[in-house]
């Protein structure tokens, strides 16, 4: 697929999902946040498409190395930051990047997901020292504080380089309690299997908006959001996925939405963001395009 349209795919997709409302606990065109507005993730979503062309279209194939997801990565945070002062995308573009230059490197949609896991396992040092890097500038926590290649550290970089860390490596030893690193080391299962199966049937059946929430609804609801756990526990993250499926159990009822807005208000007001969940959203969006486009 030609880079230029999966960097439309991908600014079409950060700004589904943003538009999505009431998308409960997150950032929606009906709720702004304190320290970043609906604006603000519309223009991430746009700024970032220069990005995303780059990255498709300058990986040769024959050396999965040679695509620089890290770099990449890296310089879609940079220029988000150029815009907006807070994080918005960090882990939109953690998923973007690597499905971009999958999607551009396959003949056929099927071939997408495991060139993803390719790319992933042919990442290298520079690219670790590069998420690194994109992950203090956002200021994003995640990769969890740990007595090695803690990204805070002031000897990160040298610590990778000495024990030959690649950005899949580090990923690796986060997915335990991180989603995000979760899918990009193994086979983007949450995205594939639930989010992109469940948007790609319900944009067929109701609204563009009301497929992204329904499908951020069905993602929470079966996957515990992983930036509530870091923040609140486990316990609370599975308390907020009960009840996402609870709430889903009324989706055809005259009531709904009323609940939706219920739910929304609780979330925010007791500070409960599922924001890994809009991220994997947000990449099962991007996949259904794909899929669309390359039919």
């Amino acid at each position: 697929m030609e880079s230029k349209t999966i960097a439309k795919i991908a600014q079409i997709a950060s700004c589904l999902e943003v538009s999505g409302f009431p998308k409960p606990g997150n950032v929606h065109r009906t709720r702004d946040y304190d320290d970043m507005v609906f604006e603000d993730f519309l223009i991430s979503g746009v700024v970032i498409g220069d990005t995303i062309r780059e990255a498709a279209e300058n990986v040769d194939e024959n050396d999965l190395a040679s695509a620089e997801l890290g770099k990449y990565i890296l310089e879609a945070v940079k220029e988000t930051d150029n815009w907006i002062a807070n994080n918005t995308n960090l882990g939109i573009v953690m998923l973007f990047v690597p499905i971009s230059v999958a999607a551009s490197i396959s003949e056929k949609f099927s071939d997408v997901r495991e060139n993803i896991v390719n790319l992933m396992e042919n990442t290298t040092v520079d690219d670790a020292i590069n998420l690194y890097s994109a992950i203090n500038i956002a200021d994003a926590g995640g990769m969890g504080e740990q007595d090695e290649y803690d990204v805070a550290s002031e000897n990160a970089n040298q610590e990778l380089r000495n024990n030959n860390q690649t950005m899949y490596d580090v990923l690796k030893i986060s997915a335990p309690w991180d989603r995000l690193a979760n899918e990009l080391t193994t086979t983007l299962p949450v995205c594939f299997e639930l989010g992109y199966t469940e948007y790609s049937k319900l944009k067929k059946e109701t609204t563009l908006n009301m497929a992204s929430v329904l499908t951020f609804l069905k993602i929470l609801s079966e996957v515990p959001d992983t930036l509530i756990s870091r923040k609140y526990g486990d316990e609370k993250a599975e308390e907020v996925s009960t009840q996402a499926k609870e709430l889903l159990s009324f989706k055809d009822s005259d009531d709904f939405i009323n609940r939706l807005n219920e739910f929304d208000d609780y979330l925010f007001e007791n500070k409960l963001n599922p924001g890994t969940t809009a991220d994997l959203t947000a990449a099962s969006i991007m996949i259904t395009l794909l899929d669309e486009k390359f039919q």
